[in-house]
């Protein structure tokens, strides 16, 4: 079948072309770190077999004719998949405080929009093996989508056969990647009578903002919802918020064992996810401190994407997914304390219509005219501080054209002016996380990562002397 010379945009694809700026590109960027030399002509063929099959990999942004009119996907007439495949080495010695400045830099490089919105580079000498590190534009699929379809690139063998006559096996997508507060939107999209109503009356409050008093005394939840985002206080001024720069800096953790971070969750009944973001927290609560700042009674409140595609394979790419604010208690010192009230805050957003309210918010922003989508863009941004995310991938060691994976990591782009995005992603029974800054407001994430595994490790050991463990606590202190 001949590929579709044009596809429309949807109105919440068009969302993140609006939020585009050069201080703050809205790319989602990976690498992928391998202990051999990957195969580049291997790899070429898996790209052009298995990614190339959804025609928005071969297709650019055409703009629409006035600025009141979305712009299409058109086949890009001149694509060359050696355009979008670049092979690069690290200066000496090539190890991860290099990769992390590579990382950095093109993280900090806009994407060719004469082209198709996506780019690989082939690290040929990354500590003795190789990386592959990827950018692709939001406005194509959401981070959700895009994890998904890079991880259908990949193999559960190293010798996997190839695809026959083009048509891409489904390995990787049977195991659909969710996000972690999907179940609550499952069961909050079931409770709602209609999400397309609480949609459309969104876009309506945004237009009339005086019909909010009238909707909100009729005891509507999803007006009450939209209300509370509308009116949500700004976010107080920290280290991490201010004017941006075009200069990104991205820095990662080392490996922490996931059963590690079960027996902390299991100790204290928490989830995965509170005991990671509970540790993040705590982390930006040293930084602080360790400059100077006044943390006492301080929350700050980020942006936690959830996804609302159903489960399964990816059929179709585009921006399937919303926002929810999380208050992380920078001000509560004892980690204990802090862990159970992360865990009340995110028990209170799981029972929330937020997610929904706040996606008919971003499919409106897409419509709008482009100085009114800036302000909104704007405004959401003054009430939040980062972007955290956190991402299952997959439980076993896969292969990407025929090389094996060491780790996976993933940032995605700190939409409405933010200047920390914060990244967690599990692997082959290991939880790295990532940090992306803006390098003006924070020239030094590694002491952010460094902080993160002072904060688990301390939970670690907690939960060792609770249980009695005496060899678990003596690894976690790292005897």
């Amino acid at each position: 079948m001949a590929a579709r010379r044009t596809e429309a945009f949807t109105s919440a694809d068009a969302a993140w072309l609006r939020m585009e700026d050069p201080t703050n590109l809205m790319m989602i960027t990976g690498v992928l770190m391998f202990d051999e030399p990957i195969n580049v002509a291997r790899l070429h063929r898996v790209i052009e077999e298995r990614l190339l099959v959804f025609d928005r990999f071969r297709m650019r942004v055409k703009p629409g004719r006035t600025s009141s009119v979305l712009p299409e996907w058109e086949i890009d007439p001149y694509f060359n998949l050696s355009a979008h495949i670049h092979r690069i080495a690290l200066p000496a010695p090539g190890g991860k405080r290099e990769l992390q400045a590579l990382v950095s830099d093109l993280m900090s490089t806009p994407l060719d929009f004469s082209k198709p919105l996506w780019h690989f580079h082939i690290v040929e000498n990354y500590n003795g093996g190789s990386a592959a590190l990827c950018r692709l534009h939001h406005a194509i699929a959401d981070g959700i989508a895009l994890v998904q379809v890079l991880l259908s690139l990949t193999d559960e063998q190293r010798d996997a056969p190839p695809a026959a006559d083009g048509v891409r096996r489904d390995t990787r997508a049977a195991n659909p990647i969710e996000s972690f507060l999907l179940p609550a939107v499952r069961s909050l999209s079931n409770a709602l009578t209609s999400a397309g109503t609480i949609i459309d009356e969104s876009r309506e409050l945004l237009s009339d903002p005086t019909r909010l008093v009238d909707v909100a005394r009729t005891g509507v939840s999803g007006a009450q919802a939209l209300n509370k985002l509308l009116f949500m206080p700004s976010d107080p001024p920290t280290l991490f918020k201010g004017a941006l720069g075009v200069q990104k800096r991205a820095a990662w953790s080392e490996p922490i064992p996931l059963d590690d971070v079960k027996r902390v969750g299991g100790m204290f009944r928490c989830t995965i996810n509170d005991v990671l973001l509970n540790a993040v927290a705590g982390a930006l609560r040293r930084y602080m401190i360790n400059r100077g700042a006044v943390v006492e009674g301080l929350n700050i409140r980020a942006v936690v994407p959830v996804n609302l595609r159903p489960p399964g394979p990816i059929t179709e790419l585009g921006n399937r997914f919303s926002l929810v604010f999380l208050d992380l208690p920078i001000g509560i010192e004892d980690p204990f304390d802090r862990l159970l009230e992360l865990k009340r805050r995110m028990e209170g957003i799981k029972s929330s219509p937020e997610a929904l309210i706040a996606f008919g918010i971003l499919n409106t922003i897409g419509v709008m005219p482009q100085q009114m989508a800036e302000l909104v863009v704007d405004i959401f941004g003054s009430k939040a501080t980062a972007v955290m995310t956190n991402v299952p991938g997959p439980r076993q060691r896969i292969y990407l054209a025929g090389s094996p994976i060491r780790q996976i990591m993933f940032w995605v782009p700190q939409a409405g002016h933010l200047g920390l995005g914060v990244s967690i992603f599990s692997y082959a029974g290991d939880v790295l996380i990532g940090i992306a800054v803006d390098a003006g407001l924070v020239p030094d994430p590694d002491t952010i990562v460094a902080a993160f595994h002072t904060e688990f490790n301390d939970l670690l050991r907690l939960a060792c002397i609770v249980t009695g463990d005496a060899s678990e606590r003596a690894r976690a202190a790292g005897g």
